[in-house]
C-alpha cells in the first residue's frame, strides 16, 4: 500500500515516542518525529537516552535521569494527550519501569506500539542484558504492537529464525509474553523476497515486497513502527496501517539521499510535495 499522493494533508493523530536520540537523524527520536509527521500525524517525545552517532555507529550515550523521562512524558500528557504511545530504546532496567508506571497513570487504555530496540545498525547495544527480563515481563505485555526483527526475536524468544515456519513459531511464541498483536520483520533474513509477519491470536497475515540491495537503511524499525503508531492513531486498522506503514518505509528506502559512509539515512519526507 502506498501513500496517497491525493489524501488529506490535515495534520491529525497523536502520537507520544519515548525513545532515544540519534545526533545523525537517521533513526531514533528524529526518525520517529519525520515518519509521524510525514504520514500527517504530531509527534511528540520523551526522550530516554542522547546518543552521538552517525551513519558508522554509536560512540557514546548519555542517559537522561529518569526523574525527567517521566516527567516528559506526564507533563505531555496531561496537557497535549496521545491517541498513540510508541517506544524505543529504553536501554535499562530503570528506564522500562519508569515509562511503564508513567504511562499507567497518565495514559491507561492508549494503545502501545513497542519497537523493542536492543542493538543498533552498526552492531552497537542498546539495551542493558540485564533489562531484558523487565522488557518481557513489564513493558511487551502492555503492548498493543510489538514489532521485532530477527535477531530481536531471536533473543526474546531463545528460537533461532532462518524461514516463515520458524518465523511463525517465534510470532506464537512472543504472544505469549502478552500483546495483542507481533509484527515480526523478516529483513535479516535471505533472499531476493522480503517478507513480515502480522500475528494475533486469531491468526497471521503475511505482508511482501521486493528486497532493496542497499546499505542505506538506517532506522527503518524507528520508522516502521512511528508510521504504524501514527496510523493506529489516525484510526486504521491494523493491518492497514501496517500495510500503509510498510509502503512508505519501502519508498523511504528506495529514495534514500545515500548520505553517509556506513549505513546512511532514508529519505522520510517522499510524502512532502514541492511548492505545497
Amino acid at each position: 500500500m502506498n501513500w496517497d499522493a491525493d489524501a488529506p494533508t490535515r495534520m491529525h493523530g497523536r502520537v507520544l515516542i519515548c525513545a532515544g536520540s540519534d545526533s545523525g537523524g537517521g533513526a531514533g527520536i528524529q526518525a520517529d518525529i519525520k515518519a509521524v509527521t510525514a504520514l500527517c500525524g504530531f509527534a511528540s517525545t520523551a526522550l530516554t537516552a542522547l546518543t552521538a552517532q552517525n551513519t558508522e555507529g554509536i560512540h557514546g550515550i548519555h542517559e537522561v535521569p529518569l526523574a525527567f523521562v517521566d516527567q516528559q512524558i506526564r507533563v505531555v500528557l496531561s496537557d497535549i494527550g496521545a491517541d498513540c504511545v510508541k517506544t524505543g530504546m529504553l536501554h535499562s532496567e530503570g528506564v522500562i519501569h519508569t515509562v511503564v508506571e508513567a504511562l499507567d497513570a497518565a495514559a491507561p487504555g492508549v494503545p502501545l506500539i513497542v519497537d523493542p530496540v536492543m542493538v543498533a545498525k552498526g552492531g552497537h547495544k542498546l539495551l542493558d542484558p540485564a533489562a531484558l527480563g523487565a522488557l518481557k515481563a513489564e513493558m511487551i505485555p502492555r503492548a498493543s504492537l510489538v514489532t521485532p526483527n530477527i535477531p530481536e526475536a531471536t533473543l526474546l524468544t531463545g528460537l533461532e529464525v532462518r524461514d516463515v515456519d520458524d518465523m511463525r513459531r517465534a510470532a506464537d511464541l512472543l504472544l505469549r509474553l502478552g500483546p495483542d498483536a507481533v509484527l515480526l520483520k523478516g529483513g535479516h533474513m535471505q533472499g531476493d523476497e522480503l517478507t513480515d509477519l502480522l500475528a494475533t491470536p486469531d491468526g497471521a497475515e503475511v505482508f511482501t515486497s521486493r528486497r532493496l540491495a542497499t546499505r542505506h537503511t538506517h532506522g527503518t524499525g524507528c520508522s516502521m513502527a512511528s508510521a504504524i503508531a501514527a496510523g493506529i492513531a489516525q484510526g486504521l486498522e491494523l493491518s492497514v496501517a501496517v500495510a500503509r506503514a510498510r509502503g512508505y518505509v519501502y519508498t523511504a528506502i528506495l529514495t534514500a539521499p545515500r548520505f553517509g559512509k556506513g549505513h546512511g539515512p532514508l529519505n522520510h519526507a517522499h510524502t512532502v510535495r514541492s511548492g505545497a
